[in-house]
């Protein structure tokens, strides 16, 4: 296989220390892992090895597709998007895996094919995925094998009401379900404390070095550094441009440094002229448009960088996502397949 020119380095102890800080905000309850969209682009089957050997016992995904790709991994793993139509074959036969029932027609569904052991999401004020508290209430899951009982926070990273009213509504349910667990928060629900904890909580972006909420602020480590190779160093003279549009003209001459690197790896136009890389503690701003596959730096800071060398993007998600007006989720999603991604 051809090494990439372009790679994530990936920071296993980092991974390990966020789940382990959120476990223990999430206090007697247990702590989950959402590895959806292929644990967040880091890769799930990683994420899902390093967390296990942590400790981590529930582990939830999207789709059935991303389901039986731990088909032999020796896990069991929750299926958020419960089970189409189309999947009921799959979904029945599985051993590792339990959808997440979110519709009357699901729960239908799943009772008259005879499914087996499941989980139960209700909708406590999201109007996203859900059945209504008050089909709970009346029995609609009467006679169900139902696993764990979810609900899904709209604004956990925000001070609202709306957090305490869906708290309240989900918390009214207990009892009522048959269901031997309870969850309700995500990364931010755990920061807004223990009664928001149940008796499981799903932690998503703040493993992978998300902060989404000011309660986790310096508690969460980076876990995702991108790097890219630089594939020519050049002078630009004093009034030249760099890259599409001329968007950046050389004051003085300047050293530049064209990196495999670009918006179709996730990189996106918005770092034109604001990202920043780095090398040998120098910090080297990105000139110029970033286009499809390249990216130019100023490495005017750094003289002994040459063709072949790395450089690191500063990709602290707080920071990056204030800086590029992008989300802490699509700035960890959209990293492409282009990248090797490597655990360190």
């Amino acid at each position: 296989m051809i090494a990439a020119p372009l790679r994530l380095i990936l920071d296993r102890d980092a991974l390990v220390a966020n789940w382990r800080t959120l476990a223990a905000m999430s206090g007697p309850a247990a702590c989950g892992a959402a590895v959806k969209a292929d644990g967040y682009g880091l890769g799930a089957r990683a994420v899902v090895r390093h967390l296990a050997e942590a400790g981590c016992r529930d582990v939830f995904v999207a789709t059935w597709s991303e389901a039986m790709a731990f088909a032999d991994a020796g896990i069991a793993l929750s299926v958020l998007h419960g089970v189409r139509a189309a999947d009921m074959a799959v979904a029945l036969a599985a051993t590792h895996a339990r959808p997440v029932l979110n519709s009357v027609e699901q729960l239908r569904r799943w009772r008259d094919a005879g499914g087996g052991a499941c989980d139960v999401m209700v909708d406590t004020g999201m109007n996203r995925l859900g059945i209504a508290p008050e089909d709970v209430a009346a029995g609609l899951l009467d006679g169900m094998q139902v696993e764990t009982l979810m609900s899904h926070l709209a604004s956990a990273d925000e001070d609202v009401p709306l957090n305490a009213r869906q708290r309240d509504a989900f918390a009214a349910l207990r009892g009522r379900s048959g269901a031997r667990r309870m969850s309700l928060a995500n990364s931010a629900g755990i920061a807004l404390g223990a009664d928001y904890a149940f008796d499981l909580t799903r932690p998503g972006i703040a493993l992978y070095g998300g902060v989404p909420g000011p309660a986790l602020a310096g508690r969460i480590r980076q876990v995702v550094t991108p790097e890219a190779q630089i594939l020519q160093r050049r002078r630009v003279p004093a009034g030249a441009s760099v890259g599409y549009n001329a968007t950046w003209t050389a004051a003085v001459d300047t050293e530049v440094a064209i990196v495999n690197l670009g918006y179709a790896d996730g990189y996106l136009r918005c770092f034109s002229d604001r990202g920043q890389a780095g090398a040998s503690g120098a910090v080297l701003p990105v000139i110029g448009r970033v286009s499809m596959d390249l990216t130019a730096i100023d490495v005017s800071a750094a003289p002994d960088l040459a063709e072949g060398d790395w450089l690191a993007f500063g990709y602290d998600l707080p920071a990056t996502a204030a800086l590029s007006g992008l989300s802490q989720y699509e700035l960890l999603t959209g990293l492409g397949a282009r990248f090797d991604r490597m655990w360190r």
